[in-house]
């Protein structure tokens, strides 16, 4: 499976409707607000993907992803001990998978997932982690244990990074805090689209 290189994380309806204006062709919607708004969140980024030809992938909220019709999600380690994968593998759902250490991988291999996360590569001040980060060195490691696998580098990534990153095996990258707190995102927006096209 190849997916783009560019995979901003965005927090609503509105900034998947303002990135994929820009170029992006995968994002995904991680929508933490008031509960009741959750399907209209996806029903509008479905639309706004739909009119630009670019996949959204929905964060967490499978079941709403389920009732959606949405086609690919992304599950946390936390959500897989909840998620009935035996349904979202019933209705097609694509899914991928985010690990930090040897066992997350090892139980996501074994789901077969579209593509496996690894974070936080680099620093990120975006929320309180748990993990220290996790460097280009196991980014590489990474990527030789899955081989064909779509590996998604995520945290801390800069357009200025990528090529690091990407010469160490990351296949995607995930973008939040260097795009959503940008002076002008629309432009960072393009930037990024920019600098995963070199080389690709």
């Amino acid at each position: 499976m190849i997916l783009p290189r560019f995979y901003p994380v965005l927090p609503d309806a509105d900034w998947v409707g303002r990135v994929v204006a820009q170029g992006a062709r995968l994002v995904q919607l991680r929508f933490k607000g008031d509960a009741a708004d959750i399907p209209d969140q996806i029903a509008a980024a479905q639309a706004t993907c739909l009119r630009h030809g670019a996949q959204l992938v929905v964060n967490d909220h499978w079941r709403a992803a389920l009732e959606a019709g949405a086609d690919f999600i992304h599950l946390g380690q936390e959500d897989l001990d909840t998620a009935d994968l035996s349904a979202m593998t019933r209705a097609g759902l694509r899914f991928g998978i985010s690990t930090h250490d040897r066992a997350e991988l090892d139980r996501a291999l074994a789901l077969h997932p579209a593509y496996i996360a690894l974070g936080p590569v680099y620093p990120t001040t975006l929320k309180q982690m748990r993990w220290q980060p996790q460097g280009l060195e196991k980014l590489a490691r990474w990527k030789t244990r899955i081989a064909d696998i779509p590996l998604v580098a995520i945290g801390g990534l800069t357009s200025e990074r990528l090529p690091a990153v990407f010469a160490a095996g990351a296949d995607v990258a995930a973008v939040v805090t260097d795009l959503v707190t940008a002076t002008d995102p629309d432009a960072r927006a393009r930037q990024w689209v920019a600098a995963c096209e070199v080389g690709q």
